[in-house]
């Protein structure tokens, strides 16, 4: 009985060894969580969309708390989000702009010239991969997998070309990552209508005439009007956004434009509606 009762104390005995073993080590290697990042996570709308360049919403959290990320990251939040984790954290808001989506090309169904017959898949990549189904091999394929690639509804195929519905966008960034050609791509929206060069084509102008009507020809006419917002490289016309304040003479450098392909993406205001009706622009109404 005697050796029983030693047997039972001695296991008792390295039971609570091991308890405080354990005790210890679960102090000593504890992650200790700093306690705003929960409260950064609260603020935020937890879309977990991945706009931010994070994989959700609670790793975008940790980094904005770690400081690698800014804290009017999340997209989709916009500039309430960004003020309520700056006031957990105790930090200062710069003011930014939000990033939306626009189309670099405008070429419908009927612009588009040289339009191959395609019976695969109906999808932008695997048409991309192929090559063959359409004179450009810049501009939109038109099979819409940035519209399967939005959550939110924002974004639709209207005769061959997506058209983007601002009021339900939240800059997510989906469909400009869904774009096998990259002709979407975000911008800092600094009004509610911006400006935008919807082409992608690089080719010399008369090539470009040879598969779009109403592609970019590299005329440089943008650029004479106004030098410190447009450029032309490899035949193309580019916005510097860095530079764009929305009080230069837009009208005059968008109407100098012989294929009219600098055209205005976002919510049109009232002084440039008569002009974009005037010039048959692609404009997305809201």
């Amino acid at each position: 009985m005697s050796v029983v009762l030693t047997a039972a104390l001695v296991l008792f005995a390295i039971t609570l060894v091991f308890a405080a073993l354990l005790g210890v080590a679960k102090e000593k290697l504890r992650v200790h969580e700093d306690p705003r990042i929960g409260q950064v996570n609260e603020v935020l709308p937890a879309a977990n969309c991945g706009g931010c360049g994070f994989a959700g919403c609670a790793d975008f959290a940790q980094a904005v708390v770690e400081e690698r990320a800014p804290c009017d990251g999340c997209t989709v939040g916009g500039p309430d989000v960004a003020a309520a984790v700056a006031r957990v954290l105790g930090r200062e808001v710069v003011q930014t702009f939000p990033y939306r989506p626009v189309i670099h090309c405008r070429a419908h169904t009927g612009d588009k010239l040289g339009v191959v017959a395609y019976d695969g898949v109906h999808s932008c990549v695997e048409a991309n991969a192929v090559g063959v189904t359409q004179g450009c091999t810049y501009g939109c394929l038109g099979f819409g997998d940035c519209v399967r690639a939005c959550n939110y509804d924002a974004i639709h195929m209207v005769d061959g070309l997506p058209e983007i519905d601002y009021v339900k966008c939240t800059g997510c960034g989906a469909c400009v990552r869904a774009c096998p050609r990259n002709i979407i791509e975000s911008i800092p929206f600094k009004q509610e209508q911006m400006l935008v060069v919807a082409c992608s084509n690089k080719e010399p102008g008369k090539n470009v005439r040879q598969v779009c009507k109403v592609g970019c020809i590299g005329c440089k006419a943008c650029q004479r009007v106004l030098a410190q917002l447009f450029e032309v490289r490899d035949n193309l016309a580019y916005i510097n956004y860095d530079n764009y304040t929305g009080e230069e003479d837009l009208k005059a450098a968008a109407g100098k434009c012989p294929v009219k392909s600098i055209v205005y993406f976002g919510k049109p205001q009232p002084e440039y509606a008569a002009m974009l009706k005037e010039e048959d622009t692609a404009v997305t109404q809201v």
